[in-house]
């Protein structure tokens, strides 16, 4: 995770070949285990769940916290939890990762005002399910996440970012707390994810495609198309 990296003119900063799966327009986050004053204080914006993490963005332009992102390889302990009084939620926890703004670990609390943290939870889960899968074929279990590397150049993204590409993704769910990012929200920089997501190769065999934390090392393995 790293905190204040993920937004850029009032909407989201996403790498390069990277794109969006839900969003959702109402929600708040509680933090906790942190001193960071930057987690202090309920949080409300929007949720992005992107192809390789979990994105924040506050709605508060005086918020210390503008964003925060958590690769799915950062996550652990993710639940949803239905309690018998009051409104679902997700939690969990995110390490931090290298030159991320902050240290350690943080757990989260993720609540949707208008509906949807079952589906989103769910489809967290999977995606998260995955990426670990592929990250733990290409590194090692217990790995630190890879460091936050700076976004570099950034421009408005190509409108096939703002959505998953057709086909593959049919699990994503139906809900009507989520809708595509408004126009003219969304960013790219130039640099590639450093970190592993459920991205397929498009071609004769299908693959991911992502860098580990090797010197000019490239693992290719195959994907799980659902």
């Amino acid at each position: 995770m790293s905190v204040n990296t993920a937004h850029a003119n009032n909407g989201v900063l996403i790498h390069a070949g990277e794109y969006i799966l839900l969003h959702s327009d109402s929600v708040s986050m509680d933090f906790s285990g942190q001193d960071n004053p930057v987690f202090k204080g309920s949080k409300s914006g929007r949720i992005y769940l992107t192809s390789h993490r979990m994105i924040f963005n506050s709605k508060k332009s005086s918020d210390t916290m503008q964003s925060f992102s958590a690769p799915f390889i950062a996550l652990s302990d993710v639940e949803i939890e239905q309690p018998v009084f009051g409104a679902n939620y997700i939690k969990g926890k995110v390490r931090a990762q290298p030159n991320g703004n902050y240290v350690g670990e943080v757990k989260f609390k993720l609540h949707f005002k208008a509906g949807g943290a079952i589906e989103y939870g769910q489809a967290l889960l999977r995606s998260a399910k995955t990426a670990m899968n592929n990250y733990h074929r290409g590194g090692l279990i217990g790995d630190d996440p890879p460091p936050y590397q700076p976004a570099g150049a950034w421009n408005e993204a190509p409108p096939p970012a703002y959505q998953p590409p057709p086909g593959y993704y049919g699990w994503l769910p139906q809900h009507d707390a989520f809708s595509g990012p408004a126009p003219n929200t969304v960013f790219m920089s130039d640099n590639p994810p450093p970190y592993p997501g459920i991205v397929a190769r498009i071609g004769s065999t299908h693959h991911y495609f992502y860098p580990v934390a090797r010197p000019m090392c490239v693992v290719l393995v195959p994907a799980l198309i659902p």
